[in-house]
């Protein structure tokens, strides 16, 4: 018999984060602080739109691109947030969650060979949507001394005549390292001199400590040249409703519709009746999850300062990324050990590229309390690994 399965896929490695997770779940005793999901509930109000829409027997399809009544409201967010007007009739996309939205634009921008600049470490949908796409990835290894911000000069370095897309994931997962209007500027400069464009994956936008976020969609000429990724996983706790949006300008939208249309049909009724609640009424939810955050944020660095782990300070998502360096085990070997000898789940820092080597992801979406427990576990862990 013929091999049934498609080179390019067997190529492609299993995601690093699920790897941990699925290994969790049969250690009834273990504390995860690997997944990337809010601890929150959805708030109540949220819910109960979509259970309403569900008593009313809203099980319809909606269009294509999602209910109008979502769309105005997304168009009305961004408008709101970055002084960004998007047509909510053609120039907005509801998707199903942010990754297929980051697919969706990858298909219908790129053609074989052409290549995709990726920032490392980056979000693992990333690369394989790139290789799946017929796309060709340039990773650009991020620096820690640099806040894990891309650099005009790591960027210049990167461009070849070949070059059609830059992908910016700010803030970061796994790094939560932002980049500021200043930071962006002379990306934004770089990018139209070198004709490029820009998938803008901001899925974390509503979760800045300090100072808001800033799109680079919104700076001058960047507005035609971004397609903005975005949803309601993370800012408003909705994880499991599986909804995004995509926005950007209709030429590219457009294509993106058509692939979604095939593929997908349309982002599930409920959840976007739910979404139009979020987006409308939800302002005070997200504050109130953004402080907690923030809470367990300088929580966190206090107790990394303890242990005297080196780590820079995130100002946006809710992770970090410890410096494990000093212990001389790579990042899948600290992980392991953590796992097995003190049962807490962290993500080796090479599940998000390799330049992630020497680093942990620690997500902070959990209770205080799972976080004290989880954070001694590991003092007295390093302790140990000091002292050998």
């Amino acid at each position: 018999m013929r091999d049934p399965l498609s080179d390019k896929v067997k190529e492609i490695k299993p995601s690093g984060i699920r790897k941990f997770f699925d290994v969790v779940q049969e250690m009834p005793e273990a504390i995860s602080l690997g997944v990337g999901e809010p601890d929150f509930d959805t708030p109540w109000h949220i819910r109960e739109e979509g259970i309403y829409s569900l008593e009313r027997g809203r099980t319809f399809y909606t269009s294509n691109a999602g209910l109008l009544e979502l769309r105005q409201a997304i168009s009305s967010f961004m408008f709101r947030k970055y002084d960004l007007d998007y047509d909510p009739r053609n120039e907005v996309l509801v998707t199903v969650g942010g990754s297929e939205g980051i697919d969706l634009a990858l298909r219908a921008m790129l053609n074989e060979g052409d290549e995709v600049i990726l920032p490392e470490p980056a979000y693992v949908s990333y690369l394989p949507c790139i290789v799946l796409a017929d796309g060709v990835p340039v990773t650009i290894p991020l620096q820690e001394k640099n806040r894990f911000k891309l650099t005009p000069e790591e960027l210049s370095a990167a461009i070849t005549d070949k070059t059609k897309i830059l992908i910016l994931s700010y803030p970061n997962n796994p790094t939560g390292g932002i980049m500021t209007k200043e930071d962006l500027e002379p990306i934004a400069r770089m990018v139209i001199e070198n004709d490029l464009f820009v998938i803008s994956d901001e899925i974390y936008s509503e979760l800045t400590y300090g100072q808001e976020h800033c799109s680079i969609a919104s700076l001058p000429g960047m507005r035609e040249r971004t397609v903005v990724i975005n949803g309601f996983s993370k800012a408003f706790a909705m994880t499991g409703w599986r909804l995004g949006f995509a926005v950007g300008p209709e030429t590219i939208l457009e294509q993106m519709i058509k692939i979604h249309q095939f593929a997908i049909m349309a982002a599930p009724t409920t959840s976007q009746y739910a979404a139009v609640e979020a987006l409308n009424n939800g302002e005070d939810d997200v504050q109130e999850m953004r402080t907690s955050y923030d809470q367990r944020r300088r929580f966190l660095m206090d107790q990394f300062r303890q242990m005297k782990m080196q780590c820079f300070e995130p100002e946006g998502a809710f992770y970090m990324f410890p410096s494990i360096q000093e212990f001389g085990l790579s990042s899948e070997e600290f992980a392991t050990r953590f796992l097995k000898e003190e049962q807490v789940a962290v993500v080796p820092g090479t599940a998000f590229g390799e330049c992630g080597e020497g680093f942990l992801r620690v997500s902070y979406a959990y209770s205080i309390d799972e976080l004290k427990e989880a954070l001694g576990r590991m003092a007295r862990f390093v302790e140990r690994l000091r002292k050998q």
